[in-house]
Order: C-alpha cells, then sequence, then structure tokens
C-alpha cells in the first residue's frame, strides 16, 4: 500500500479509538520504517493528475519486528511514571489553599474525558470486533479507576496540606503571625 491508502485504512480501523497513533504522522513513520528496513519500496504509482506514490510492503524484518511487538504488547504491562505524582510529591508551599480547587478541577476534567470515552465508544461499539470493543472498555475501567483514586485524594487533602505546612514551617490559617496558635 501507499500512504493515502495506509492512512485511509487506519481511519477505517479506527485506530484512533485505542493507540496514541497519530494518523497525520502516518508518512513520517513510513520514512522511518523504511530506513530501519522493516518495510520497503515495492513500486511507484500514480493515478491521473495525482503525485506520484511509492507503495511499500513489509519485510521479513519488520514481519518479525511487528510479532514482537504484538506479542510485547500482549504479554507487558506498562506503568508509566505520572508527572501528576511528581508534582503531589512536591508541593509549592505557597499555593497550598489553591490544591483542594486544583485537584477538583482535574477530577471534573477526567469525568468529562470518561464521559466523552464512553459516547465515542458506543458509536464505534456496533462496528468493532469483540477484541476491540474489549479494548475500548479497559480505557474506560482505568478512567474509572484514576477518578476514584483522585477522589479517594480530595478526601485527604486537608491532611496532606496539614502535613506540608508542618514541613515546611508554615502557620496554619488558624496561627497568629507571631507563629503561636491563637
Amino acid at each position: 500500500m501507499h500512504g493515502h491508502q495506509l492512512k485511509l485504512l487506519a481511519e477505517e480501523e479506527r485506530v484512533q479509538l485505542w493507540t496514541d497513533i497519530s494518523v497525520g504522522s502516518l508518512y513520517g513513520a513510513l520514512k522511518r520504517l523504511h530506513a530501519e528496513g522493516l518495510i520497503s519500496g515495492v513500486r511507484i504509482e500514480q493515478e491521473g493528475n495525482f503525485p506520484a506514490r511509492q507503495v511499500y510492503a513489509i519485510t521479513d524484518l519488520g514481519t518479525d519486528a511487528l510479532g514482537k511487538l504484538r506479542d510485547d504488547g500482549l504479554s507487558d504491562f506498562v506503568l508509566r511514571p505520572d508527572p501528576f505524582d511528581l508534582a503531589l510529591t512536591r508541593l509549592d508551599p505557597e499555593r497550598l489553599d489553591a490544591l483542594p480547587g486544583t485537584i477538583t478541577a482535574r477530577v471534573e476534567k477526567l469525568a468529562r474525558i470518561l464521559r466523552n470515552t464512553i459516547e465515542t465508544n458506543t458509536r464505534a461499539r456496533p462496528h468493532l470486533s469483540l477484541a476491540e470493543a474489549y479494548a475500548l472498555e479497559h480505557r474506560e475501567k482505568r478512567l474509572r479507576a484514576e477518578i476514584e483514586w483522585h477522589e479517594s485524594l480530595i478526601a485527604v487533602l486537608p491532611d496532606i496540606v496539614a502535613d506540608e505546612r508542618t514541613r515546611t514551617h508554615q502557620p496554619l490559617p488558624h496561627d497568629s503571625k507571631d507563629g503561636r496558635a491563637s
């Protein structure tokens, strides 16, 4: 296939529903795959006044690499560090009062993402294989778990803020300016 055919196939297969592959980055990816010997150019096609298009085929090396990626994808678990966790463990002592609002806004954003995901999945489900439907359900469940964890975080935020103030020697809101309890 040439790049445009692959782009149409990716859109038809709805790869954006369960991957972070951008259909717009396809041509750059084709160049990298070709440079790595995972695909090879087999011919150039030109229809009418359209530009000439390079047709690619997967190589034996590419088939092996694809098989390994598929096996790894099915057997490996990837849990990437979340920048949120780093930010939570290194709070700005001057902005502790803003933390509950920030976290609440984050939960609201996650809830919107979940609602949009459910709507998209509902529209897509009649056109999906059983495996594709399960992949989409996995995303929904991960979002639900993330929201549940954040809600538990909101419940302990007063304790986190108090702990941070103690650790940074900031006066608590009810303390007087000289640091003694009023």
